[in-house]
């Protein structure tokens, strides 16, 4: 933990970093808003402990300027002329407490508790909502993004069933998850099944479930993926890796829309849209054997092309901006700047990891460079073997 404390009193600020420092909390002190301003651009604080009356800025003026650098970090203001109406205007201008003066030690380690415990909390809830959610703007301006999304607008109202192709990290999860959102069934479920890493002697159970007493581990019956997101949407993700018994099933439940459950003996009724992906070029696995020809024309009604991040490197001014943004909230670290000659660099490197590598690349520029990210910490840290 890492606490800021602004006061223009140098005998406040000691004493309030000694009963900290005692606690074994990381402190550091500013005499005025400006110096903690500076402070908070190049550093990643937990909590703010600023002081009302000070010269120059203010405490509420300092107050109203953290909350628009970053909202999250609580910050308690403490005085030692308060009254009921300072305080409640601390409280309407987003201070997390107020605390008068003399501080009061227990006070003081109470509100630090509650307070960390709340940045936590919005932590914490922001990384969920990231990790089940999943969303995003499918971020470009480039002739083939603009192609994609111009699809997307077109067939997401429909129930069409849609084959979704591309490289491995160009984001056909995001077009997927584009085209539930902007669906007349976002108000259902997005089950996601991953083809490739489901063992093929479970992918009959995962899909479609199975009934209790069916094989040894069926303990108990189970719904399978068709079931799940009945009234909604079924991604099946890396469809050209599904072994040719559960091909065979698919193709009859999207001609009949019934699934029958492993061990079952009665046809269940699914009203389901399937949006399938895949790095495969499904017609060479046809020539091969290993996909039915049959299942791939009922798949591809709409088929969309992801381009690769080669083939729309105009985006990558776009990319960069949008990953720092969202990298920076991730782990709470202040943003840096990259620069055009840094952009430049991003664009000759040849990215066969996609989107996916692109952003490997940036997570690793944030927390390696210093504030400004240029053209050399590109060539440094390009790979992941960097010397």
């Amino acid at each position: 933990m890492k606490v800021l404390i602004v006061d223009d009193e140098k005998s406040i600020r000691n004493s309030l970093k000694d009963i900290l420092e005692y606690e074994n909390i990381e402190s550091v002190t500013a005499e005025n808003g400006t110096a903690a301003l500076n402070l908070l651009q190049k550093n990643v604080f937990d909590l703010i402990f600023c002081d009302i009356k000070m010269p120059g800025m203010d405490g509420i003026e300092a107050l109203e300027k953290f909350q628009k650098q970053n909202p999250d970090i609580p910050v308690v203001m403490i005085s030692g002329h308060g009254n009921i109406d300072t305080a409640v205007e601390c409280i309407k201008k987003g201070a997390y407490d107020f605390i008068e003066k003399p501080l009061d030690l227990n006070r003081i380690l109470i509100t630090l508790r509650n307070a960390t415990d709340k940045t936590a909390l919005i932590k914490e809830t922001k990384k969920l909502q990231r990790k089940v959610l999943k969303t995003g703007d499918i971020v470009g301006k480039s002739d083939a993004i603009k192609k994609v999304n111009d699809i997307i607008d077109r067939v997401a109202p429909t129930d069409a069933r849609i084959l979704i192709t591309g490289q491995n990290g160009t984001g056909k999860e995001l077009v997927a998850r584009r085209l539930y959102e902007k669906s007349n069934r976002a108000s259902g479920a997005f089950v996601e099944v991953n083809c490739a890493a489901i063992p093929s002697e479970l992918i009959e159970s995962e899909l479609f479930g199975h009934e209790k007493g069916s094989f040894t581990s069926a303990v108990k019956q189970h719904k399978g993926k068709f079931e799940q997101a009945n009234g909604g949407t079924l991604f099946l993700d890396e469809i050209g890796d599904m072994s040719p018994a559960a091909q065979a099933k698919v193709l009859r439940a999207l001609q009949e829309h019934k699934v029958l459950r492993v061990g079952g003996d009665k046809d269940i009724s699914v009203d389901v849209r399937i949006i399938a992906a895949t790095n495969k070029n499904l017609r060479e696995e046809i020539e091969k054997g290993n996909f039915r020809e049959d299942l791939y024309h009922r798949l591809s009604v709409i088929v969309i092309q992801v381009p690769s991040l080669n083939e729309r490197k105009e985006d990558i001014p776009l990319l960069a901006e949008h990953f720092i943004r969202e990298i920076c909230e991730e782990y709470g670290m202040p943003k840096k700047l990259i620069t055009k000659t840094a952009v430049n660099e991003l664009q000759k490197l040849n990215w066969t990891g996609n989107i996916r590598e692109f952003r490997n690349l940036i997570e690793r520029l944030m927390i390696l460079c210093d504030k400004t990210i240029d053209a050399k910490d590109v060539q440094n840290y390009a790979t992941p073997l960097f010397s």
